[in-house]
């Protein structure tokens, strides 16, 4: 899923509020103020074959998945970043095994888009968001 789909789908789901009111609103804005950090972090994780398709977590609570490498209380944002893996992922269960190679099929260029994994009260989704060139 595109980040754009992601925005529309919340809007739809805000009962006539606003959509500005979307938390999703905020990661982006939070997205591409870290974009170079993540993208740096992803070059780093494929450089040294810790992973071939990082996955990073967005979260504004704590979660215990993935190592946080940009801590929202620590930067005045208002979301949390952890770096993670698809291997974490189907380890923990996350993506079940028969679904692999579907999410490597639908996975983008890492060097072009970060992978996000976008925690909210209502659910998770993953989004594909291109870095800024």
């Amino acid at each position: 899923m595109d980040f754009q789909d992601l925005l529309a789908a919340q809007s739809a789901g805000n009962n006539g509020q606003s959509p500005n009111k979307s938390p999703l609103l905020s990661l982006k804005e939070d997205l591409d103020f870290y974009a170079e950090s993540i993208k740096e972090i992803a070059t780093e994780m494929l450089n040294e074959e810790y992973t071939s398709y990082p996955i990073f977590i967005a979260s504004q609570q704590e979660l215990k998945l993935g190592e946080r490498i940009l801590d929202h209380n620590e930067l005045a944002t208002r979301w949390s970043i952890s770096a993670s893996s698809l291997e974490e992922f189907v380890d923990r269960g996350l993506i079940k095994e028969d679904r692999q190679d579907f999410f490597i099929k639908k996975y983008k260029d890492p060097m072009a888009f970060m992978c996000l994994f976008v925690v909210v009260p209502e659910g998770a989704n993953y989004v594909f968001y291109p870095y800024k060139v």
